[in-house]
Order: C-alpha cells, then sequence, then structure tokens
C-alpha cells in the first residue's frame, strides 16, 4: 500500500522575535481530507505558525514542506506555483477596498489563469454563490457587513479552487449568528470544494464542529493534538482548562 505524503509538513520549527521565542519545535503533518485546528490564548504564535505553513514567514530553523517540496528556502518567485494551490482566508478578510465584490474574487483568476471573461464570471458567480452572496458584484467592501466581506473573502480564497486553505480566526469579530453561519459554510465546503485546511482560531464551538484534529499550543509547543474528543481529555490541566474556557492566556 502506497504511503501518502503530507499536504502541509512541519518539522522541528523555532521562530523568534527579538527576545521572544514564539515556536518552539513545533512539527506537525496535515494529510489530505484532513481539517485541523490550531488553538491556543493570545500570543501562543499560531498565527505565525499558519504563516510559515502558508510560506508567508520564514522560521529560524525548521523544516517546511508544501506538496512535498521544500519552501522555507525558496525565492519568493519559486513559491508562485505552490501558492497557487493554496488559499488564504485572512482574519479581517483584507479585501480591497477599492474593488467590488466581483473584482476581489476574479483578482486571482485574472492574475494567474487565461480564462476568458465569460469564464471567470462563471467562475466567480459560482463561488459567490456558494457563500450565499448571489447579485454582489457590485456592491464595494465598505457596503457589506463583517459576516459578508468575511465570506466575500472565502469565496476569493476558493476561487482557484486549491487544494489547501489557510483559515485565520474566521470568525473572530462577528456576532455569534453571523460566527455560526460562517462555522457552518466552512463545513459544508469540505463536501464538495476543499477538504483539507488549516485553521486558526480562538473558538473552541468552531473548532469541534469543523475540525477532524485539534492542536493546542501552549509555550511554544504542541501540548496536544487529536480528534476533539481525545483532547478534551488531555492529561495537561492547561489544555483542559483552555478547552472548557477557564484558561484564556496560555
Amino acid at each position: 500500500m502506497a504511503v501518502t505524503s503530507p499536504l502541509v509538513e512541519l518539522r522541528d520549527i523555532h521562530k523568534s522575535f527579538g527576545q521572544n521565542h514564539v515556536l518552539r519545535g513545533v512539527s506537525l503533518g496535515l494529510n489530505k481530507g484532513t481539517i485541523l485546528a490550531v488553538m491556543g490564548g493570545s500570543g501562543t504564535g499560531k498565527t505565525v505558525l499558519l504563516r510559515i505553513a502558508a510560506g508567508l514567514v520564514r522560521p529560524d530553523s525548521g523544516e517546511v514542506r508544501l506538496f512535498g517540496t521544500r519552501t522555507d528556502r525558496m525565492r519568493e518567485e519559486s513559491m508562485l506555483s505552490l501558492r497557487r494551490r493554496t488559499g488564504f482566508v485572512f482574519q479581517g478578510a483584507a479585501l480591497f477596498d477599492s474593488l467590488t465584490v466581483f473584482e476581489n474574487v476574479a483578482y486571482a483568476l485574472r492574475e494567474h489563469t487565461r480564462m476568458s471573461l465569460g469564464e471567470i464570471t462563471d467562475r466567480v458567480h459560482h463561488f459567490l454563490s456558494l457563500v450565499g452572496l448571489p447579485d454582489t458584484d457590485d456592491l464595494l467592501p465598505a457596503e457589506l457587513s463583517g459576516g459578508m466581506r468575511k465570506r466575500v473573502g472565502i469565496a476569493r480564497a476558493l476561487v482557484m479552487e486549491p487544494e489547501v486553505v489557510f483559515f485565520h480566526e474566521p470568525t473572530a469579530g462577528l456576532d455569534p449568528t453571523n460566527a455560526r453561519l460562517v462555522a457552518q459554510l466552512i463545513a459544508q465546503l469540505r463536501t464538495g470544494v476543499c477538504d483539507t485546511a488549516i485553521v486558526v482560531t480562538h473558538d473552541v464551538e468552531y473548532a469541534e464542529l469543523v475540525a477532524d484534529q485539534m492542536a493546542i499550543l501552549l509555550h511554544g509547543r504542541f501540548a496536544d493534538m487529536g480528534p476533539p474528543a481525545e483532547t478534551h481529555r488531555s492529561p495537561d490541566p492547561d489544555v483542559r482548562r483552555f478547552l472548557t474556557g477557564e484558561l484564556r492566556e496560555i
């Protein structure tokens, strides 16, 4: 039986900012069909880890592989072909303020493909409908609610049909109703669009809804990693306290 390589792999990752040693030997392997939720308190390095995995930040030491290719020593221009196989959903959506919803979602297709205008239009409308935002082509980001901006950001990340998506706090800043809608949307997407993702989140309820695996960052390392049910039975008391809401700064 053939052994498949992880789509994303981190080996003994270290990263410091000045005297702040954020990551202290983090390793993980993300296989196809897995959604991994990375959790932890404020300042524990979740965002840094996500950006390193996506090739947006270089580690100080350790190895990063995307689709089996080592990326931590690659030049920026050499990363482009690998980046096109991934999507990144930013916490604040990071939409272009001066572009319409249609233009935001179409941007990567225009920049990186030779699709015709008709093909681009069909693809953009498909993904806007998928995230529940049909007939929003001409709206500007300033005219959207926070939940709508988040969903446009998801559509933009998915429009290139990536093999892996990186989600940075997809429910942060949303009211409970919109947070639940976005969480349910992401859970549904895995059945037909992209079934492999790393999700950085502080929202335990959301993580349990979408994730196959949960990893808890504690003091720069993973204190526990496994299916949600098993993680709740962690022998580490700080992990259990974090998951029950008793501890937020770890």
